[in-house]
């Protein structure tokens, strides 16, 4: 499989990673020569007014899924359309997971202790911290990932990873000459040690 045509989503729980990720990738990629289209789909969501309205407990926004679905893919549509050779489209983001139209979707995963640190320096709230190490304990991204995309799923622990490990490890997922399916990171021991 080459990278020419490509659709790659990347996915994760907040802080993960993923914007450095998937600028660094999509950098690369230009500068290798490929016409990269870079979409954050947090940003793409509110810029289209995919917005339904905001949770009055948690203050985040409340992001039609269907909409946001039906939005992206016309856009990557139109410009898969446009004829220039060597395209390549990278969406990143925790709710790319739940949307149509990868060809490979990446989860980025952390232990959830170096989660905290990172949740705890952007100022997340005490509840927020929780939620979100849970969920990664949890695998809640992955999960999700599985039911629409099965096996072409892959995760990467980026927690010991230089941001240049992770681009190459990227770059062969999309090429397919390595595999990192889902199931092998395993971080459940968080939940059993912060009950």
């Amino acid at each position: 499989m080459s990278l020419k045509n490509k659709i790659i989503f990347i996915s994760g729980t907040p802080c993960t990673g993923k914007t450095t990720l998937a600028t660094e990738l999509a950098n690369k990629l230009t500068n290798d020569g490929f016409n990269c289209k870079f979409i954050k789909i947090n940003d793409f969501a509110i810029a289209n007014d995919f917005v339904d309205g905001e949770d009055p407990d948690k203050f985040y926004k409340i992001i039609n899924i269907e909409k946001l679905d039906k939005g992206l893919n016309e856009e990557l549509d139109a410009f898969f359309k446009e004829p220039k050779d060597d395209k390549i489209a990278i969406v990143e983001g925790h709710l790319s997971h739940l949307c149509h139209g990868a060809d490979k979707m990446i989860v980025l995963r952390l232990n959830p202790n170096v989660l905290k640190e990172r949740l705890d320096a952007r100022n997340y709230t005490e509840s927020k911290v929780y939620e979100n190490c849970e969920a990664e304990a949890l695998a809640v991204c992955s999960a999700e990932a599985y039911e629409f995309y099965g096996e072409d799923v892959s995760e990467i622990d980026c927690g010991d990873k230089s941001i240049d490990d992770l681009v190459a490890i990227c770059l062969d997922i999309i090429n397919g000459s390595e595999e990192y399916p889902i199931g092998y990171i395993d971080f459940m021991d968080w939940i059993l040690s912060n009950q």
